[in-house]
């Protein structure tokens, strides 16, 4: 086992790893930018090493600067959380070389999954469904347009390199499709520095549910179960469950076994997460594998018991699995709601500042994975995730109850958050009903500002 990791990441994963290495008895190095020297992070690991100035590209996305710190601390290993180099092929090269571990999968398997295109056509290859589209990258508008009509309208063109929603549009027709083409390379040459795209036939009203897996060095795969993260605001994920209120045992089981098959197929080791589209006849499709530890992995703790970072960490350290899929059982419900620093009442900007107080919520089946604290700064440098509140409870119902309760205990000032957001998807018929899908805000969006508006939370 590892003496020493350093963890390339900051925020609430940073702490969650953190502590994670404390009760395996690890030492811990953080890696912080001058913006976050006070950083909770920078606070509570044994060692942390300032690595650059507050932009990503100079500090946390800084492979030479996160290998530096590295070797000075004589840190084993790299935990990357997740974001930043945690999906990057070339650091997990570089920590090779350097005879460092990255805590995750080889960068050849990071390079295969991570090229959506690639992904696919492994998906075919191991037996997973995946939805009708083309077989690989399109090259040129007329090839576009020719395999939307062998596709059939409406189609989606997602970057190849891409993920998270981005370089990603919607075309109905060939009258439409030159400006989606166009946009949609513009955007994931912007945001992945790549413009190859593919095309898929559009969903209509699909859920989004993921299957969490283990796997280790020496061919052990297994399955966690579902997440159902359909509750999205422009692609992104803010509100997570598990296990999905849609699907059945049966489904679970054969959702797990494809995600299983891939995993090998792949020559996958690590925690990872295959992603699909869940028609509403319960007819599931690929669409991408993370290669990584996912943002709501702790709704998947919550009801299987298991620490998904201590097992990444063993696995790393070629440590063989000591479960098998026999011994995954689910207890009760999870729910994982996004508390991001924005205002949803002026188009979700981004909240920056200086927390001046706080009051986090408690009590049973509740967990709050944050590194806030009276006085933490709020950079305007990063993503606007600040925290992340979990509630276990015996059942879904019981679940929406306690996070109910956890959300109006939740207290915080000195930013504007999304938290009375949650609360009115919380009190939504559709939303409680358990039957919405991933066009849910889209359709409710007005409805829940109206919500806020009505409640006098306008500032």
């Amino acid at each position: 086992m590892f003496k020493t990791i350093l963890v390339a990441n900051r925020g609430e994963i940073a702490v969650t790893i953190i502590r994670a290495c404390r009760d395996m008895g690890i030492r811990s190095v953080a890696v912080c930018s001058e913006i976050d020297r006070t950083a909770l992070h920078a606070q509570l690991a044994d060692e942390c090493i300032c690595i650059g100035p507050a932009a990503s590209r100079d500090s946390y996305l800084n492979p030479q600067a996160i290998l530096t710190a590295c070797l000075l601390s004589g840190a084993e290993a790299i935990h990357p959380g997740f974001g930043f180099l945690s999906e990057n092929a070339a650091f997990a090269r570089m920590c090779a070389k350097c005879n460092i571990t990255f805590i995750g999968p080889d960068a050849d398997v990071i390079s295969r999954m991570g090229d959506k295109a690639a992904a696919r056509q492994m998906a075919q290859a191991s037996g997973v469904p995946v939805i009708p589209g083309t077989a690989g990258v399109v090259g040129s508008l007329t090839d576009a347009l020719r395999e939307a009509r062998i596709i059939g309208y409406p189609v989606l063109i997602k970057a190849a390199a891409g993920g998270g929603g981005r370089g990603m549009r919607l075309s109905a027709s060939d009258d439409e499709l030159p400006q989606a083409w166009q946009t949609a390379r513009a955007e994931a040459l912007a945001c992945f520095g790549d413009d190859r795209v593919y095309l898929e036939r559009f969903i209509d009203k699909p859920r989004h549910i993921e299957i969490q897996l283990l796997a280790d060095r020496h061919g052990q795969v297994i399955h966690l179960g579902d997440r159902d993260c359909s509750i999205q605001r422009r692609n992104q994920k803010i509100l997570e469950e598990a296990v999905s209120p849609f699907t059945d045992a049966a489904l679970r089981d054969a959702m797990g076994q494809a995600a299983v098959r891939l995993a090998r197929q792949s020559g996958y080791h690590s925690a990872g997460t295959v992603e699909f589209l869940v028609d509403a006849g319960k007819r599931f499709y690929f669409m991408e594998m993370n290669t990584r530890i996912q943002v709501e992995h702790p709704v998947t703790e919550a009801v299987t018991g298991i620490n998904l970072i201590q097992e990444q960490i063993r696995i790393a350290a070629g440590e063989p699995l000591s479960l098998r899929q026999e011994d995954i059982a689910f207890s009760g419900h999870a729910m994982e709601c996004r508390v991001n620093a924005e205002d949803p009442l002026h188009a979700f900007r981004p909240s920056p500042g200086t927390i001046t107080s706080l009051h986090l919520p408690g009590g049973t089946g509740v967990r709050i994975d944050s590194a806030l604290y009276q006085g933490a700064v709020v950079p305007p440098d990063y993503d606007a995730l600040i925290a992340k509140l979990i509630v276990h409870a015996p059942t879904r119902e019981q679940a929406i109850v306690r996070m109910r309760r956890a959300l109006m205990e939740f207290l915080i000032s000195g930013v504007q958050t999304n938290i009375d957001y949650h609360l009115a998807i919380l009190r939504e018929p559709e939303f409680i009903s358990g039957q919405y899908d991933i066009g849910y805000i889209g359709r409710h969006n007005d409805d829940l500002i109206a919500q806020l508006r009505s409640s006098g939370k306008e500032t």
